[in-house]
């Protein structure tokens, strides 16, 4: 059900007063005026703190920016003419016992004139005396046929030449809200960017807006393809599911990948191969910042964790890479959290299993062993691989990874294999530092580096499978143990 359909059958459905979460202001007073005149042939009348009433309903009452008069205006007006009051705002007044009163008994007066308020804001901040009379839904995000008006309404009005690209551009818009577009459209037209400066421009407006929220990072890069040794059941599986996005796929009726869990010893790979995935499936990398995904405040985290769910399905397709999942998600509960730890895993563990968007999660972990079991289970995510320290061959093809891009022409003259052979239990982050060091010493030496730079770097090195033996000993038995995939 769209958004104008779901209000439609709230106002015939004896919901007097109705709470609408939204940011866009402008947008839902243009959609209630469309239905006010739609469904009761009448206009609606907005109010808000500073101005008063708009078409003021009682031209001679003074104090009407006051919320309390406001309300007061309502319950005693009489006029038949007047069906919708737009309160803008009203929520920042709702918790006052005055408004909170009043407000319970203007709806018995609503319910007697058959008559509406219906209040705005950008939070659900109901106080539990009103949730009994206030009927609360949210404004999504506007839809394609909303976004495909505004796009047309620029380019007919300023003979653009992106006819041709107005349903690549309506796309590329997806997940903004309508000021967001005008503001953005405005100036692709205004610079008269090129076919090819367009997507830039777009993406650049997304990662502003994405990352005003502060929760989330956004990464869209397609230019530089990243190389990855190894991971060759990876790389298979994942090479499988990526027509799984497109148009066809639900007529053949496939459903769509949901997920996948990288585990493994740090440094092999895991972070790096959710950027690969997202520029080999062209889509946008989302990632959660978990320093800022949970705070301190009663209740905020719950919040954040749906801001994210939204974020991401507002600009599906996507993938969200959520780093080190298991110091985000765990069964061992702190008691000091008051639950939050709980609810919020909760929450992701219900949307993991009832989305429908196009939302593919990459989760990383160093070890799972913390991890809620629910979270584990199929249906949650698609597989779980094991990521282990690269073998000889691997080990082989990382280090021409790394010396062809910073020796693009003299890299084949390194002794690749003796590098490989000397470097065995290092992971690709340690093999790429080991380098680094090598680099150092040459350049030190006033010189260019040799490999016997980089055996020296290898020989000096010590290993994380070294330093923490036992550990990581443990965690490969885990890995071979036939429980998951080996990557």
């Amino acid at each position: 059900m769209n958004f104008e359909k779901e209000i439609t059958v709230l106002l015939s459905s004896n919901n007097f007063i109705i709470y609408i979460e939204t940011k866009e202001e402008e947008r839902l007073e243009f959609i209630l005026k469309k239905i006010s005149k739609k469904v009761f042939r009448k206009k609606i009348y907005s109010w808000n703190f500073i101005d008063g009433y708009n078409n003021s309903p009682n031209y001679t009452e003074n104090g009407e920016k006051n919320p309390l008069r406001a309300l007061e205006i309502v319950s005693r007006n009489q006029n038949n003419n007047i069906k919708i009051f737009f309160l803008k705002e009203f929520y920042q007044f709702i918790n006052d016992l005055s408004i909170n009163r009043k407000l319970k008994n203007t709806y018995e007066i609503l319910k007697k004139q058959n008559q509406y308020i219906i209040i705005n804001g950008i939070d659900k901040t109901i106080p539990n005396t009103l949730k009994e009379y206030i009927t609360c839904i949210k404004l999504p995000l506007p839809n394609k046929k909303e976004i495909k008006q505004e796009v047309e309404r620029f380019i007919n009005s300023s003979n653009s030449k992106y006819h041709n690209l107005k349903e690549y551009i309506c796309n590329a818009y997806t997940g903004c809200t309508i000021n967001k577009i005008r503001k953005s459209i405005s100036e692709l037209i205004i610079h008269d960017l090129s076919e090819t400066k367009i997507s830039e421009h777009i993406t650049k407006e997304k990662e502003k807006f994405i990352e005003q929220e502060e929760i989330l990072k956004f990464s869209y890069n397609n230019k530089y393809m990243i190389d990855i040794g190894g991971l060759i059941n990876l790389k298979s599986w994942l090479k499988i599911r990526q027509p799984a996005f497109k148009k066809i796929a639900n007529v053949y009726g496939i459903k769509k990948p949901r997920g996948i869990i990288l585990v493994g010893i740090q440094g092999t790979g895991k972070s790096l191969s959710a950027k690969a995935i997202s520029m080999e499936w062209n889509l946008p990398l989302l990632k959660l910042d978990i320093s800022k995904g949970f705070a301190g405040i009663l209740g905020e985290s719950e919040s954040r964790i749906k801001k994210i769910i939204e974020i991401c399905e507002s600009i599906s397709p996507c993938i969200l890479w959520i780093d080190e999942i298991d110091k985000i998600f765990t069964q061992n509960i702190n008691i000091n959290d008051s639950g939050t730890t709980t609810r919020v895993t909760n929450i992701f563990l219900t949307w993991l299993s009832e989305k429908n968007k196009n939302v593919f999660v990459i989760a990383t972990a160093n070890n799972i062993n913390n991890l809620p079991v629910e979270m584990l289970r199929k249906g949650r995510f698609d597989e779980i691989f094991f990521v282990d320290l690269p073998n000889l061959k691997e080990r082989i093809k990382i280090f021409k990874i790394h010396l062809k891009k910073i020796r693009p022409l003299t890299w084949y003259k390194y002794n690749i294999y003796y590098l490989s052979k000397i470097s065995k239990k290092f992971s690709g982050a340690e093999i790429e530092q080991s380098i680094i060091e090598g680099m150092y010493k040459g350049f030190y030496n006033k010189r260019e580096f040799n490999t016997q730079d980089i055996a020296t770097s290898i020989k000096e090195m010590i290993p994380l499978a070294k330093s923490e033996e036992q550990k990581i000993l443990k965690l490969r038995e885990w890995g071979y143990s036939g429980k998951i995939k080996i990557a």
